[in-house]
C-alpha cells in the first residue's frame, strides 16, 4: 500500500515482483514504464484519478489481472500498456482517452468487453487490441457514437459494437400535436426526426 506522499513510481520499480496486489493511495501522479511488468500473481490493482500518466509496458505480462479500469485523469494509453495480460477479461476505458499506442492491449487473449466511453473515437493504432480476440469481444460505447466506432480502425474488427448500458434507445409509444417527432438519445443528445404515423 503507498502512502499518501508518494507521488511517482519510476521506471521498473516492481518489475517482476511476486505481488498479489497493490493500492496506489490518492496522491500517485505518474507510473512509469515498466512499472508492473512480468507481476504474474498481481490480480488487483487501485489506480487512482491522480494518476495523470502511464508509462509504456507499464503492466506488461501481468499474466493474473481479470479487469481494468483506466481513471478519469488518463487521456493517452502509451504502447504495450497492458500487453501479453492473457486473463484480462474486462477493459474500462475513461472518456477522456483521446490516444491508444500500438499492442496497448495485444494479446488479451481471453477478452470480452471493452467499455470505451469516449464520445469521439480515440486515435487508435491499428495494432492496439493486436492479436486479442475481437472478433468475439463486446465493445460497448456511448449510444451516439456506435456508428462511427463501426467506421473506424481497429474498433470496427469488434464481434458486437453496441451501447453503454442505460443508453439504449426504447421503443415508445407518442401522441404528437403535430406530424414531427424529434428523437433525442438518453443523454440528451438530438438523433433526428421522424413523421408521427399518425398524420401521415
Amino acid at each position: 500500500t503507498m502512502p499518501n506522499n508518494v507521488e511517482k513510481i519510476g521506471d521498473r520499480a516492481f518489475s517482476r515482483c511476486r505481488i498479489t496486489s497493490i493500492d496506489l493511495g490518492n496522491c500517485v501522479k505518474s507510473i512509469g514504464s515498466y512499472a508492473f511488468n512480468e507481476c504474474a500473481s498481481l490480480t488487483s490493482i487501485t489506480i487512482p484519478n491522480s494518476v495523470t500518466t502511464i508509462g509504456e509496458s507499464a503492466f506488461n505480462f501481468c499474466l493474473g489481472l481479470t479487469s481494468v479500469n483506466i481513471p478519469d485523469s488518463l487521456t493517452t494509453i502509451e504502447p504495450n500498456t497492458f500487453l501479453f495480460c492473457y486473463n484480462l477479461t474486462s477493459i474500462t476505458i475513461p472518456g477522456g482517452v483521446t490516444s491508444i499506442g500500438e499492442g496497448a492491449f495485444g494479446l488479451c487473449l481471453t477478452l470480452l468487453d471493452v467499455y470505451c466511453y469516449a464520445e469521439n473515437v480515440p486515435s487508435t493504432h491499428s495494432d492496439a487490441f493486436n492479436r486479442s480476440p475481437n472478433d468475439y469481444a463486446t465493445l460497448h460505447v456511448p449510444a451516439g457514437s456506435v456508428d462511427a466506432y463501426k467506421a473506424a480502425v481497429p474498433w470496427k474488427n469488434f464481434k458486437d459494437i453496441v451501447p453503454l448500458d442505460g443508453q439504449s434507445i426504447e421503443t415508445l409509444e407518442y401522441t404528437s400535436p403535430s406530424d414531427r417527432i424529434d428523437i433525442y438519445s438518453i443523454d440528451g443528445k438530438f438523433i433526428g426526426s421522424a413523421t408521427n404515423p399518425s398524420e401521415a
